[in-house]
């Protein structure tokens, strides 16, 4: 049973959700590994809507990361784009679901099966109808195309809702996007360093995430 409370507050906490896309189970598990002993505690594995990866592969490693790691960090899926990808999310062990749009079915979907729902939004309007239809978060994408000024003004009148910044969050411009209002962030290659991944530096991955982690304080 997911505990959406808990889950809720820890995101509110941690702030950090780690974007894993695109890679095979074996770095999956070394650069989770990696991750968590840097203090990340929420990652999310991506679907492959051009369908490069199948469904069935992005489910193998959601339940691969959650055999591994279930008791130190939450797994979650990302870019889910249909009902169908939430329920096998769902299946491999997903506790959280985010997308890159706002979809009232994925959003409805995602709350049946208790799980957190993270939709996608860039207008005042669409962050409004994805808290009508059940988002726990609302994820602004891509955040740094409109900036803190933005997220300031939206959080004005909707300050009732909880939101993530996604797209192009780095260590330095995250203070800014906190005095704002977000409530947490969406990061990826910046802390999934390529080169890091090609050389296997997984210590250079736990200090990314070391580095990330302390700039919250």
């Amino acid at each position: 049973m997911i505990n959406r409370e808990e889950i809720i507050k820890s995101i509110e906490k941690y702030k950090i959700v780690v974007i894993l896309r695109g890679l095979t189970q074996k770095q999956l598990i070394d650069v989770v590994d990696a991750m968590i002993k840097g203090g990340i505690k929420f990652v999310e594995i991506t679907f492959d809507q051009s369908g490069k990866i199948s469904n069935e592969t992005t489910a193998d490693n959601i339940r691969a990361l959650k055999n591994n790691f279930s008791d130190k960090a939450h797994i979650g899926a990302g870019t889910v784009m249909t009902e169908a990808q939430v329920e096998i999310a769902y299946k491999a062990g997903a506790e959280f679901i985010i997308s890159p749009d706002c979809d009232e079915r994925v959003i409805h979907k995602t709350r049946e099966l208790g799980m957190i729902s993270i939709p996608g939004a860039f207008t005042p309007t669409e962050v409004a109808n994805a808290y009508r239809f059940g988002a726990d978060f609302v994820k602004l994408f891509p955040a740094t195309s409109i900036g803190p000024a933005y997220i300031k003004a939206i959080k004005a009148p909707l300050s009732h809702i909880k939101l993530l910044a996604v797209g192009g969050i780095n260590e330095s411009n995250m203070s800014e996007y906190l005095k704002a209002g977000i409530s947490g962030f969406g990061v990826g290659s910046c802390i999934v360093n390529k080169k890091m991944l090609d050389q296997n530096d997984w210590s250079g991955i736990t200090e990314l995430s070391k580095k990330y982690v302390n700039a919250l304080k």
